[in-house]
């Protein structure tokens, strides 16, 4: 009976830990990029639309077709990612739509995991920035500035020099574009504002897009 029990267990664990091991090697937010490669199997995107990617801050923007009627735009928000995971997943996710534009909000969640100055964000942006010209050279790109939000007030200084290396940068890049949002979340104290914001004092309500909205629709390809 006991050598049957230590068959059985070796059995298992033959089994299970393969399977454990996978799952600890899976990157970040896989599973999500593969939903996404899910949905385009059933129905791919149109070409030439507008390609939103990055953040949480944009996967939650639920409403954003609505918000830009004269524009077909794709949201590919995904996760807390990161600007690594953004590089780590060009292939999968930008690359294959054939945008005629690229909109990309990233970089608050390298700052927030509380390692990352602002030269190594900039220094990520880069990576990713150059990883989409290298493949789509005349695809302009629009950055959203990084935004001010109150849960993470203490990395506010960080998030400002962060703004201002990538703002500095992409003016010496042909065909792109920063807009603000971090100064027009702020109020007439110079804080975050409160009521812009959900109850995790992270993620925006709608208030907090429509200021998005107004700030990007200039800049968006018709």
């Amino acid at each position: 009976m006991m050598s049957r029990l230590w068959i059985t267990l070796f059995l298992m664990a033959w089994l299970v830990l393969p399977a454990a091991r996978a799952q600890e090697n899976t990157p970040p937010f896989w599973s999500e990029i593969q939903d996404f490669k899910q949905q385009d199997s059933v129905l791919m995107p149109p070409e030439n639309a507008i390609l939103f990617v990055g953040s949480s801050s944009l996967r939650m923007w639920d409403n954003m077709q609505e918000m830009f009627p004269g524009n077909t735009v794709i949201n590919r928000g995904f996760g807390g990612s990161n600007l690594l995971d953004l590089k780590r997943y060009l292939n999968d996710i930008v690359l294959p739509y054939q945008p005629k534009q690229i909109v990309i909000y990233s970089g608050e969640n390298d700052i927030a995991a509380a390692t990352v100055q602002a030269p190594e964000v900039l220094a990520r942006f880069k990576d990713v920035f150059q990883g989409i010209r290298q493949e789509m050279p005349e695809v302009p790109i629009v950055f959203i500035s990084i935004k001010p939000s109150p849960s993470r007030a203490q990395y506010l200084p960080i998030m400002q020099e962060s703004n201002q290396l990538i703002e500095a940068y992409l003016k010496t890049q042909p065909k792109t574009q920063y807009v603000d949002v971090y100064s027009l979340m702020l109020d007439n104290k110079g804080k975050p504002m409160q009521d812009i914001f959900l109850g995790d004092s992270l993620h925006m309500n709608n208030k907090g897009y429509e200021i998005w909205q107004k700030a990007l629709k200039p800049h968006l390809l018709r």
